[in-house]
């Protein structure tokens, strides 16, 4: 059926799929970033959120279906367990096991374009992708897209303080082949779980024929043309979108007595969903690195975790904050402090970073991943050498005794503004998204 040319037919109605949506999620900042956009219709199909927006649509489950999928995620779990007693405690998803009904519902909402987001979790398996009727746009948050069940790709080593931490020079890149023999898993058979599970979403998605992939940083781009999985797919780079006109700048002193820190400290901001409990978000790599500075008159905050039971002491004050449930919380803590620790192992874009630099408040991480797309090296924070604790100390002391630290700033907000502005990303989504509407429509 002819639909006519997307610039004359103006509306295309894009229906953003995903596990769960918080205010946070990069998936509904686009939602939000593309409903202030003259060309878009955005709705959202989710499993889980607590948000207040009529635009998402829940998936709807009977008690009989939840029973069901409640016993298929345990199934799920214990054949993880019991296959693979010494694995590594990061992210692995088989994606097997789910509803009939959830394609089903999307089909029968029948929007132009499907943008499918963090489908993990029980919502949905690898075979209900190729079960959508409409053009499916895949944005990769993670690397579960492109490998055979892990989120975050790497090999573990025992190399720090006992934990399992990344060793820059052992990084897996068996997803550009069949994966096996699965570092996450620690398993020694070529023809593990990873590899059946790869060579699954190889077959799927390989039956796809309308389904064009979107990595949120250049790195993630890279990576998912170098994978088997994706080999013959279009793949982009689009970043997430950030709000610059709610992550912005702030009196400092007001947000310091807000959160009733002090005024006269050098303050070092660091956190992340369960900062101090994640391995490969460096909470263990940033204390290493704060026994290595040399400024003084400093104090950290760490926002996120609540303060561990069992803590190494400490030469400078540590402000655990815990959880934050809203976005005007992040923003005040954002300005209230004058530096941000990003000291993450993997990051597929690094939003933390991108809403601290729009608040004005320079980053410094490890030179690698996403983090590349987002830190100037000395121009709006510093980029360290991976994984060393020594040049992150060195670029904690490099900011906050920064002759230019205002230029430091100013720079931050800017690339911000720049580069991942709602209004800037949302055009660059309404450009793929009416492309490949206009390719579908001449081929039917």
């Amino acid at each position: 059926m002819h639909r006519g040319n997307p610039i004359i037919n103006k509306y295309l109605k894009v229906l953003h799929v995903s596990t769960s949506f918080g205010k946070s999620s990069a998936g509904y900042r686009l939602h939000e970033a593309l409903l202030q956009e003259k060309e878009i219709d955005s709705f959202c199909f989710v499993e889980n959120t607590s948000l207040d927006d009529i635009r998402i649509i829940k998936y709807y489950e009977n008690i009989i279906t939840r029973i069901k999928k409640t016993f298929f995620i345990k199934v799920e779990n214990i054949i993880i367990n019991k296959l693979y007693k010494n694995r590594i405690n990061l992210p692995f998803s088989l994606a097997l096991f789910s509803s009939k009904k959830l394609v089903r519902q999307i089909n029968n909402i029948n929007p132009d374009i499907v943008h499918l987001h963090w489908i993990c979790g029980g919502f949905m398996k690898i075979d209900d992708i190729s079960k959508i009727k409409s053009p499916i746009v895949l944005s990769l948050h993670d690397q579960w897209g492109y490998t055979g069940g892990c989120h975050i790709v790497a090999e573990l080593v025992p190399k720090f303080n006992s934990e399992c931490c990344y060793n820059v020079d052992e990084m897996c890149n068996k997803y550009t082949e069949n994966c096996g023999t699965c570092g996450v898993l620690r398993s020694k058979k070529k023809k593990d779980l990873s590899f059946y599970i790869l060579q699954k979403k190889k077959k799927i998605f390989s039956r796809i024929k309308s389904m064009t992939i979107v990595g949120v940083s250049k790195w993630m781009t890279d990576c998912a043309g170098e994978s088997t999985v994706f080999k013959g797919k279009k793949i982009f780079f689009l970043p997430n979108p950030i709000n610059t006109n709610v992550f912005k700048r702030i009196d400092k002193i007001q947000s310091r007595i807000l959160w009733n820190l002090p005024v006269n400290k050098k303050l070092i901001l660091f956190g992340a969903k369960n900062a101090t409990s994640t391995p490969y978000k460096g909470y263990k790599l940033l204390m290493e690195a704060l026994n290595k500075i040399s400024s003084e008159n400093i104090e950290c905050v760490v926002f996120g975790s609540n303060k561990p039971k069992n803590i190494k002491k400490n030469p400078y004050e540590i402000h655990y904050i815990g959880y934050l449930n809203d976005v005007e919380s992040l923003v005040t803590l954002y300005n209230a402090c004058d530096v941000m620790v990003h000291p993450s192992m993997r990051e597929a874009f690094g939003l933390t970073a991108a809403e601290s630099l729009s608040c004005g408040t320079p980053v410094i991480a490890f030179g690698h991943s996403g983090l590349l797309d987002i830190i100037d090296h000395k121009k709006n924070g510093y980029l360290a050498e991976p994984f060393d604790t020594t040049d992150l100390a060195n670029g904690i002391d490099w900011v906050l005794n920064n002759e230019n630290y205002d230029e430091l700033s100013k720079n931050a907000r800017e690339k911000v503004v720049r580069e991942f502005d709602y209004d800037i990303v949302a055009k660059k989504y309404i450009t793929l998204y009416q492309t490949i509407f206009q390719y579908q429509d001449e081929q039917q």
